[in-house]
């Protein structure tokens, strides 16, 4: 099969095609065949390997170990694992390959507790947009977060591929979200629905007098001196390293 291979950190360049073999489910695990696979801030850092932290997990300082990159993954079992109940081939699903090799492939598998069922309303790839996003701003909001029905929520990075979702989900948890974002993004986090809208090349959203339950800061440009001024004091403050830890031990909550 094609597959976009990866063997050592760098640039782009350190991709390439090539044809490599297929993979073979085993017990537990789904083969899916890609019909659409999603580009996150993840798949760029860890080509990059950096920050070094990145690095530990694939214990190569050198180069990833698992060498396919490719989180998200939307479409259509091919085989099925010993042991895997729900799904059988044919079924279109969609998910996170989580810690091994990914969707930039024409086939991945991919443990079945982290596929759901793709909506047929759905385009494999908008259902492939989904997963790593979606689940981050998630469990960011409700289980790191705690956020509340009624509470304020501010979330800084509002129109990136987290926030976006962050916005729409604080606001089906009934809060009031003030999104932060720059001024050609301003229509676009209104019409998801945020109450309010900071554009950060015009204003300081540290400064100034309202205060929030809850900060989702999915930038990491500020302090926490800086955000704690905007907080009440029960507060809480929610930072991407922590929402994606939350989401990876909680990998099923988006479906």
């Amino acid at each position: 099969m094609k597959a976009i291979v990866q063997d050592r950190y760098g640039s782009p360049d350190a991709l390439s095609r090539r044809e490599t073999a297929q993979p073979r489910p085993s017990s537990g695990e789904v083969l899916v065949r890609v019909r659409a696979a999603a580009v996150n801030a993840y798949d760029w850092h860890v080509m990059r390997g950096a920050p070094y932290v990145l690095r530990l997990p694939a214990r190569s300082l050198r180069g990833p170990r698992f060498r396919i990159r490719g989180r998200d993954v939307a479409g259509v079992v091919d085989a099925v694992g010993d042991g895997v109940t729900g799904l059988s081939p044919g079924d279109e699903v969609y998910g996170d390959t989580g810690e091994s090799d990914g969707a930039f492939a024409e086939y991945v598998c991919v443990p079945a507790e982290r596929l759901a069922p793709k909506q047929a309303k759905l385009t494999f790839e908008q259902a492939a947009a989904v997963p790593l996003a979606g689940s981050t701003a998630l469990v960011g909001l409700r289980a790191a977060g705690r956020l509340q029905a009624g509470q304020h929520v501010r979330v800084n990075g509002a129109s990136g591929g987290v926030g976006t979702f962050a916005v729409q989900i604080a606001k089906a948890l009934s809060a009031t979200v003030t999104a932060v974002c720059s001024t050609r993004n301003a229509e676009l986090v209104t019409s998801l629905g945020a109450d309010h809208v900071v554009d950060y090349t015009r204003e300081d959203f540290t400064r100034g007098p309202s205060r929030y339950e809850l900060v989702l800061d999915l930038v990491g440009n500020r302090s926490l001196a800086d955000l704690r001024r905007v907080l009440t004091p029960r507060a809480r403050s929610c930072f991407p390293a922590e929402a994606c830890r939350a989401a990876a031990a909680s990998s099923a909550q988006w479906a």
